[in-house]
């Protein structure tokens, strides 16, 4: 095994034994017969020679704090443990560390200090969904490129927090409390190169505005939106390629006629699916090229003629386009609403009514 490749899996607790496996890429650490004792594995690192080690897993362990640890590892995973703090020196002499994952913690930014990444100068992917946080902690390293923050209890971005980051290109901030007023416009513009931007599951009522200009990917899905501002996304350079709005309460009227200014050319799939649309949106035919466009399970009972395909739009690249689940009456859709699908296998119109879903939010909203 050549010492750049070694990684050390330490096992879950067990109160008489010190074992470990060491894995290659090819190979998955084999379980030892009786698992290690959650003390024991630190006395375990001392004789061992561990200057090589780049890679060290301890998920699913009960570690309340971060052990002394060799400085040339590169990739560390702490997930599904008991840690509940991280102090100035917690990772002291981690210079080397690119990937961190500190998962299914109980962490908050209460309890993690300003200091505690510091000494963490090449770190550029850290996770820390599913702990307590309430905002986005202090302190975050400038060569950062990716953050994870989903299911935590986030409800306010403060604007210095991501105020260095500016080499950061995917964000995550799923499945969190945030709306409107929790993110001021400012903060998109520290976020130069921003470029994945995931904030589904949160309590947006409307698209947020002053997008980072990088932005290329957009995820919005299981919010309250019901509105998309007038050219939201005009300022976006090369512009946006994937828009995710699906399970919203986006109606016709809460798309306004320069709701998608700045994407017809540059958009490749559009999700509005399991909205509140009672028609195909006007601007759909404007794209000029949308490869996957999701518009199932709404309340759309007209397509208009050209209503997808703008007869003027040659060189079309939409391959799949879903309205099952609506209320159409299909054999009424004009024969000319479809002639840009480059493959006719990518409709999907069956079948109509609406679904039981569909009858039962109709039901609620009368």
């Amino acid at each position: 095994m050549s010492r750049s490749s070694k990684t050390l899996c330490l096992p879950k607790a067990d109160p008489d034994h010190t074992e470990a496996a060491y894995q290659t890429p090819t190979n998955r650490c084999t379980p030892p017969s009786t698992y290690s004792h959650i003390i024991g594995w630190m006395n375990m690192l001392q004789p061992m020679n561990l200057t090589f080690l780049k890679k060290l897993n301890l998920d699913d362990n009960l570690l309340t704090r971060i052990p002394v640890l060799p400085p040339s590892l590169e990739e560390l995973k702490i997930n599904s443990n008991k840690l509940n703090s991280l102090g100035p020196h917690s990772f002291k002499g981690l210079k080397n560390l690119l990937n961190l994952e500190l998962k299914n913690n109980t962490l908050h930014e209460g309890s993690v200090s300003p200091l505690a990444l510091s000494p963490l100068k090449k770190l550029q992917d850290l996770i820390l969904d599913n702990n307590r946080f309430r905002s986005v902690p202090q302190g975050l390293p400038s060569s950062l490129q990716v953050l994870g923050m989903s299911e935590n209890q986030i409800d306010e971005v403060p604007e210095e927090a991501l105020r260095g980051c500016v080499h950061l290109r995917a964000l995550d901030m799923s499945h969190n409390l945030l709306h409107e007023e929790s993110i001021t416009a400012h903060i998109w513009a520290h976020l130069k190169s921003l470029q994945v931007l995931n904030l589904s599951y949160n309590q947006f009522t409307s698209v947020p505005v002053s997008l980072p200009r990088s932005l290329r990917n957009l995820t919005l899905q299981h919010n309250d939106i019901s509105h998309i501002p007038a050219f939201t996304f005009r300022h976006l350079r090369p512009g946006l390629q994937s828009l995710r709005l699906s399970h919203n309460a986006l109606s016709n009227e809460g798309i306004e006629r320069a709701s998608f200014v700045g994407t017809y050319r540059s958009l490749g799939e559009l999700l509005l699916d399991n909205n509140r649309l009672r028609e195909v949106p006007r601007c759909i035919r404007q794209f000029k090229n949308l490869q996957v466009l999701r518009l199932d399970n709404n309340q759309i009972r007209l397509v208009r003629q050209w209503g997808v395909c703008h007869p003027q739009n040659s060189g079309s690249t939409l391959a799949s386009v879903h309205l099952e689940n609506n209320l159409l009456d299909v054999e009424k859709i004009p024969p000319n609403a479809f002639t840009c699908l480059t493959d006719a296998q990518g409709l999907v119109l069956h079948p109509q009514g609406g679904g039981a879903h569909m009858i039962n939010r109709l039901h609620t909203q009368t």
